[in-house]
């Protein structure tokens, strides 16, 4: 390995989610979009055709939340 991937692997997972932190923001002050492999945008495109025929398959907001606060409730 490299002298980074040593140094991240030492730290804490509080420094960890801090350091994505950092990363996800520096890549939201980027002013040109970041590239999509093709097969992103694939994906992107069969997942709506799939949610356009049959709108059941996704949930509401509301069902979302629900789900993750039964997960951490238990």
């Amino acid at each position: 390995m490299d002298i980074y991937t040593d140094t991240i692997r030492d730290l804490g997972p509080a420094e960890k989610l801090r350091l994505v932190e950092q990363i996800w923001d520096d890549l939201a002050a980027e002013k040109t979009p970041l590239p999509l492999p093709d097969w992103a945008v694939a994906e992107a495109a069969r997942r709506r055709g799939e949610m356009l025929a049959d709108p059941n398959l996704g949930s509401t907001h509301e069902q979302v939340w629900k789900r993750i606060r039964d997960v951490r409730n238990g």
